[in-house]
């Protein structure tokens, strides 16, 4: 076989394994999204230089616990979970300097605070509202002085 003739092959299959991770990475994402309950949210994974550890996902309400998924990734499971009688919300501000090339273009950034420590996140203004909702509305008999 002939040099080009191998190229056309390789490209073809790298051609069809673009397609299928595409194709997978649509059905991971109906699947999380198939109760309900999900938002695009962002994570700051490295907070060392200012601006950047930003991932994109996909955030899901799941009971009493916020879970996040890497958008661009095939793994079924969330990469972080966040239970809500460990999480209270901090302060929010809107994206600066680089980080508005990171985010979404109408997010806002939030600290949390947890047992972990700190948690930025990014979400839309109405997701902010509904988290928000989310943290305030616990069962009855929670301490609410925790």
């Amino acid at each position: 076989m002939a040099w080009w003739q191998w190229l056309l092959d390789i490209s073809g299959a790298v051609l069809l394994l673009l397609i299928a991770f595409g194709v997978g990475l649509i059905l991971r994402r109906r699947f999380i999204a198939r109760h309900g309950g999900t938002f695009e949210l962002s994570h700051r994974l490295s907070s060392d230089v200012a601006g950047r550890g930003w991932v994109l996902g996909l955030g899901r309400y799941s009971g009493e616990k916020l879970e996040w998924f890497r958008i661009f990734t095939l793994w079924p499971r969330p990469k972080a979970v966040w239970y809500r009688e460990q999480l209270s919300y901090g302060d929010r501000r809107l994206p600066e300097g680089s980080e508005l090339m990171s985010l979404y273009p109408d997010h806002v950034v939030i600290r949390c605070h947890s047992l972990e420590g700190d948690v930025e996140l990014a979400m839309s203004e109405s997701s902010l509202t509904g988290f928000q909702a989310w943290l305030e509305a616990r069962p009855p008999g929670t301490d609410w002085n925790k």
